[in-house]
């Protein structure tokens, strides 16, 4: 869906397309409503991109040889990476989550990689996805941490280096801080995503028109080539926010 080209010519002769067409989310079979049991497009995509980390992480690794595959170098190396970025940010008794985390990571950055893929639909783009993916991460460390901590966990609110008088006020910022953490988590994802895959659309529109056809070619390519990382360090940020966030329940008082 990132790259469609189409564009329409209005009644008055000028040229017409719609960037935010490619998030419409659209029943798979038919044209009726679509309803919370609706197989859509996102459902496909999301799938698609179940079956890639599937086949990534099980098929890919199956033989697990001595000499690796170009598939099992790929897992090995993204386990290894979110396996130390777990370890570094939130610290070795956050291992535990580390399935959690690893599974978290590969949907998304495989959700991602397919939306880049030309007529396909990128689920990410869509709040009611990520804001899904940052209420169970919120909830996860929020429940963990008062099972793990007690009331001690409220002690993350508290910040006790701070003068006497000023804590009050401080520790109401840091409340509002925490539960807005699922709001600012979801939307720099899908925010991110969005924009990038909006512009790209802009310009495919533009290629229409012969005179900058050209550059309109070139920008393409290089937003692509941005989105490509893009797809990357999203994925990452919202990782590494998610350890962060389980550092706070594993260590409230730090």
């Amino acid at each position: 869906m990132a790259t469609e080209t189409a564009a329409a010519h209005g009644d008055e002769g000028g040229l017409v397309f719609h960037p935010m067409d490619q998030f419409i989310v659209t029943p798979l079979f038919g044209d009726g409503p679509v309803h919370w049991y609706t197989i859509t497009n996102v459902t496909l995509w999301m799938a698609l991109a179940i079956v890639a980390v599937i086949v990534l992480m099980v098929l890919a690794t199956s033989r697990r040889a001595t000499i690796p595959s170009r598939g099992q170098s790929i897992a090995e190396l993204a386990y290894g990476f979110v396996y130390k970025m777990v370890e570094d940010v939130a610290g070795k008794d956050a291992v535990g989550f580390f399935p959690y985390i690893m599974t978290l990571f590969l949907f998304i950055v495989s959700a991602n990689f397919l939306g880049l893929i030309p007529m396909s639909f990128t689920t990410t783009s869509h709040f009611a996805v990520t804001v899904v993916l940052a209420l169970a991460v919120f909830l996860t460390v929020t429940i963990y941490g008062f099972m793990k901590n007690g009331s001690k966990f409220l002690g993350l609110f508290w910040v006790a280096s701070a003068p006497l008088a000023l804590r009050p006020i401080l520790a109401i910022i840091e409340v509002i801080s925490y539960f807005v953490r699922p709001v600012s988590h979801s939307i720099r994802l899908a925010g991110n995503v969005m924009a990038g895959h909006a512009v790209i659309k802009v310009f495919a529109g533009f290629a229409a028109i012969a005179v900058i056809s050209p550059v309109s070619v070139v920008a393409i390519t290089a937003m692509y080539g941005l989105e490509v990382l893009v797809a990357f360090i999203q994925a990452y940020v919202f990782t590494i926010l998610t350890c962060v966030y389980l550092k706070d329940a594993l260590h409230p008082g730090h």
